[in-house]
């Protein structure tokens, strides 16, 4: 059975990716566990860049610069997601460097209202071979400059 998903609301910059929020992301009192914020995050940049085939499959990336590490996560709480069901995941690139780049995301409402969460997120491109940070190729500087957030 395929999921359906929303029609996201249009966004300035950067893009917004539908997320379900599950029944086990939930804390005792049935809001999003503040660890959990992250894997939303986590699963919004996967699922964007999956259809644009930097994806994973069977322990090889299809794409040589879907090997990534992250180098840095901050996260500043707003309003907890309280219950299961769809929130979106804003990101935009924030600074592309040669080996880098940094993202801001915001955890929203689908409706735009509700800010739950914003961060930045810093990925940093990893050489599988000699497992060190090496440069972007163009193609995907180009998605990440297609990205770009406000100046």
């Amino acid at each position: 059975m395929t999921e359906a998903l929303p029609n996201p609301p249009a966004v300035e910059y950067g893009h917004l990716e539908p997320i379900f929020v599950h029944f086990d992301d939930l804390d005792s009192m049935s809001m999003v566990h503040n660890t959990r914020y992250a894997v939303l995050v986590e699963r919004g940049l996967t699922r964007y860049w999956h259809r644009l085939g930097y994806n994973y499959a069977n322990g090889v990336t299809g794409h040589p610069d879907a090997a990534v590490a992250v180098a840095e996560f901050a996260i500043r709480y707003r309003s907890p997601i309280r219950g299961t069901g769809d929130v979106g995941v804003h990101f935009w690139t924030e600074k592309i460097g040669d080996t880098s780049v940094v993202y801001g995301f915001r955890i929203v409402s689908m409706d735009g209202a509700t800010v739950h969460a914003k961060g930045n997120r810093v990925h940093i491109r990893i050489d599988t071979t000699t497992m060190q940070p090496t440069t972007w190729l163009g193609e995907t500087r180009a998605v990440y400059e297609k990205l770009s957030g406000p100046a």
